[in-house]
């Protein structure tokens, strides 16, 4: 329960931190990114997953930078279902994706530790 409730809070503080570097990803205050990170969640594995195994074949062939459009796609679909959190373009989603990524690989890290 305790690592449960560690990731939630890191995945909200991540939110945040994107949220300061990229333009355009934008969350209103940590409640909203508690709120966030809850439907960030949801629909990276339900949605999310989905479509990682259906274009694994594309994922294969780009690289693996299809993987980041795949998530760019549930970061906006998470910013329209969940009040506080906005992803104005795609752009910022994309990018957005790419530091969240980043960001949570290094909270990762430093709780392992």
């Amino acid at each position: 329960m305790r690592s449960v409730l560690l990731n939630w809070l890191l995945s909200a503080a991540s939110l945040l931190l994107v949220a300061y570097v990229v333009p355009g990803f934008v969350v209103s205050g940590f409640l909203a990114a508690l709120l966030a990170a809850v439907v960030v969640g949801l629909v990276n594995s339900t949605l999310g997953a989905i479509l990682k195994v259906l274009t694994f074949p594309l994922i294969i062939l780009t690289l693996g930078i299809f993987w980041l459009v795949i998530n760019a796609l549930m970061l906006e679909l998470a910013s329209w279902l969940s009040p506080g959190f906005e992803v104005q373009s795609f752009g910022a989603a994309f990018f957005g994706a790419v530091v969240l990524a980043l960001v949570n690989l290094v909270f990762r890290h430093l709780i392992s530790e």
